[in-house]
């Protein structure tokens, strides 16, 4: 038991963070888009789905990260590695967003084809696109910040946001000798 507890404490440590980040991140998407909405009689995501949404992305970036594919320049600048994964998460992502409106579209006139039809009549643009520019600028941080993580370390990356940090030397007054 002892073994099975540390493989479950193991794998909750691993997605905690991703998770705890979109789970902010799309609470603030989910406001936005509160606010957006406001007197179009178009029905925001609720608390629940939003919530569900970051354990399932949580989830799916530990997973994805461990697909060979997702780290394909690791010998290069952390640009590469950064741009290659917001490009994948940010298309996943566009995807499911779209997912999500379609499933709702289906539910209200049974047919897919036809909830297609509808949803590309009705959808917002101006709305869809700025949520998707604020997804791709949080995926981006996102990305930014666990490439970091895995070049110089969690630990160094912890310490150097909420100490403590090393003490600089003391700079000297011109004219002075250190």
């Amino acid at each position: 038991m002892s073994k099975l507890f540390a493989k479950i404490w193991k794998e909750f440590l691993e997605i905690l963070p991703p998770t705890v980040f979109f789970l902010v991140a799309l609470h603030i998407v989910a406001y936005i888009r509160v606010l957006m909405l406001k007197g179009t009689g178009i029905a925001p995501m609720t608390f629940v789905a939003v919530t569900i949404s970051a354990l399932a992305i949580g989830k799916a970036v530990v997973m994805a990260d461990m697909l060979p594919i997702i780290n394909r320049f690791p010998e290069k600048p952390l640009f590469h590695n950064v741009a290659w994964k917001t490009a994948i998460y940010f298309l996943v992502a566009l995807v499911v967003h779209y997912l999500e409106r379609l499933v709702d579209s289906w539910r209200e006139t049974g047919d897919l084809i036809a909830a297609n039809e509808q949803l590309l009549a009705n959808i917002v643009w101006p709305h869809f696109w700025a949520l998707q520019i604020i997804l791709f600028l949080i995926i981006l941080m996102y990305c930014v910040m666990h490439e970091l993580a895995r070049v110089i370390g969690g630990d160094t990356l912890k310490r150097i946001f909420f100490g403590p940090l090393p003490i600089a030397p003391a700079l000297t007054q011109p004219g002075q000798q250190s």
